[in-house]
């Protein structure tokens, strides 16, 4: 089954645009397929230079003409009310095929609430590709896609640090507190490492960093917290010679570099399907053994000392060492 023309929805958020990556990739590859991409305004740069995709979409765009764009397929991959019923009208019009995932909602509850786990590790770029069967599109093994700008001017990233040498990137940011390494815990390890670190996150980490970097005043620490667009952070992640991150977004472009990555887990956990892609020996998972989340989405935890922050510095220390063989 071909597609002239295909719609892919996705409006939010880093991860999980990143991660519809395989998909667009198999798509323009086995079907040849013009492939449109709606997402947020703000995430528009996170794919806009994907060689793969033929026209990125802000759903802000109002102004947008999608009638002078006959769409042979809808695949929604955000699946809630907007994408529906953006869905839904694109297929009423054009008589488009619409097809959208299964985000295992009640399976994920069961997890949570009553501890029992039929998601089995099922990974959700996996989830993407069982919607698609039918189509006859199979996935290519080759893992997630993030493309820089190939204009990048490394000149205006704001650091004295010249990257010439090995350095590590910490990601510290995160959804919630509740899926953050707390400063003490970086403090800790960074202080038993000589390799630089540098300090990668949102507006929302600017304090956390400058804490670490005032406390290991002298040490070879980094903060581009706030400082950074997506693709400035992409590029100094594809530098980097390991990643040491919380459950974010950013993760999963680490991920589509094929980093050297130890991730951090807490109230979320790997057995909701969104740990790194693919997994490989070069990935480390730290965090409680047990596969039961606290929370779907991290913003609770089941006990009152947070589970995050009960990793120990040993433990990080013995996975760096581990990586760095």
């Amino acid at each position: 089954m071909t597609f002239e023309k295909v719609l892919i929805i996705r409006f939010s958020s880093i991860g999980d645009i990143v991660l519809t990556s395989p998909i667009i990739r198999c798509i323009k590859n086995q079907k040849k397929s013009v492939i449109h991409f709606v997402t947020k305004k703000k995430y528009v740069e996170l794919i806009k230079h994907n060689p793969y995709i033929d026209k990125v979409i802000s759903v802000e765009s109002f102004d947008y003409d999608f009638n002078s764009h006959r769409y042979d397929l809808v695949l929604d991959l955000q699946k809630n009310l907007k994408s529906f019923f953006l869905g839904q009208f694109i297929k009423e019009k054009f008589q488009s095929k619409y097809l959208t995932y299964n985000k295992k909602n009640i399976v994920k509850w069961v997890l949570v609430n009553l501890k029992q786990d039929f998601l089995k590790n099922e990974h959700i770029v996996t989830r993407y590709f069982c919607a698609l069967r039918k189509l006859n599109l199979k996935n290519d093994g080759k893992g997630l896609d993030y493309f820089i700008n190939p204009n990048l001017d490394k000149k205006n990233i704001p650091t004295s640090f010249t990257f010439k040498q090995s350095f590590y990137v910490w990601l510290i940011g995160g959804s919630y507190e509740n899926k953050k390494i707390s400063a003490d815990q970086i403090i800790s390890v960074c202080s038993k490492i000589s390799e630089p670190v540098l300090f990668l996150g949102g507006y929302d980490e600017i304090k956390t960093a400058k804490k670490i970097c005032k406390t290991l005043k002298g040490s070879n620490v980094y903060n581009l917290c706030g400082l950074l667009n997506y693709d400035q952070s992409a590029y100094i992640i594809k530098k980097s010679s390991l990643v040491l991150t919380n459950d974010t977004g950013f993760m999963h472009i680490a991920s589509s570099f094929k980093k050297k990555i130890i991730s951090f887990w807490g109230c979320t956990k790997p057995s909701l399907g969104m740990y790194p892609y693919k997994i490989d020996s070069n990935i480390q998972i730290i965090g409680n053994a047990k596969k039961i989340p606290c929370s779907k989405l991290g913003n609770k935890c089941r006990k009152k000392r947070i589970c995050i922050k009960q990793i120990g510095v040993n433990e990080i220390l013995n996975a760096i060492k581990k990586l760095e063989v």
